[in-house]
């Protein structure tokens, strides 16, 4: 599932549309967003995509590249009315866990998400809800969520956060430690998108 329905006003244009790799001409046209579908894709079987306002500008991407797109009917409640929208559409889908990220989070490695695949399989057989990876002491996207995860998200009340309900329930999430900066990368402003670099 990929958060995409903010406004991105700090970066005056919609972050899911930046060109990615930032500057590439040995790869064809990809954007933050398709890149993260076509990375969560072969993962998972269903990817969906939030979005708000900007539900036409996205659609044609979404569809294009197999996803499917889900709708926060009033995203001016926030990132977070953004994520119980998705995780309702996930249970209404029949399925019990969520890979969940940020449309202007960097798509990490494939690597990475076959680390974090495994972890989280490891985690629920200890009883946990979900992984978080880190780099150098940073948690970051994307998150692996557990039913129990996902119900906690739900449950909260609408002025709650994913961060604190996340440290509500740190005992129930095993944090893995990834070699890729791509997880805590975030991008809010021009300037920390012309800043941004492939992990070598």
């Amino acid at each position: 599932m990929i958060l995409a329905a903010g406004e991105s006003s700090r970066m005056g244009r919609d972050k899911a549309l930046l060109p990615w790799p930032r500057a590439s001409v040995t790869t064809p046209a990809e954007t933050f967003l398709s890149a993260a579908i076509r990375l969560f894709s072969s993962h998972v079987d269903i990817v969906l995509v939030v979005a708000g306002k900007n539900e036409h500008e996205l659609a044609p991407a979404v569809y294009a590249h197999g996803a499917s797109l889900v709708v926060n009917p009033d995203p001016v409640r926030g990132q977070f009315s953004s994520l119980q929208t998705g995780l309702h559409d996930v249970l209404n889908r029949g399925r019990d866990a969520a890979m969940i990220t940020l449309v202007d989070r960097p798509p990490v490695r494939s690597e990475t998400i076959e680390t974090l695949d495994a972890a989280f399989e490891e985690a629920l057989h200890r009883g946990k809800w979900a992984v978080v990876p880190e780099y150098q002491g940073k948690h970051g996207h994307p998150i692996l969520a557990g039913r129990e995860m996902i119900e906690a998200f739900l449950k909260a009340p609408d002025s709650s956060n994913a961060r604190e309900v996340e440290h509500a329930h740190r005992d129930k999430i095993e944090y893995v430690s990834v070699d890729d900066p791509l997880v805590a990368a975030n991008v809010d402003t021009p300037e920390e998108y012309a800043a941004l670099t492939l992990p070598s």
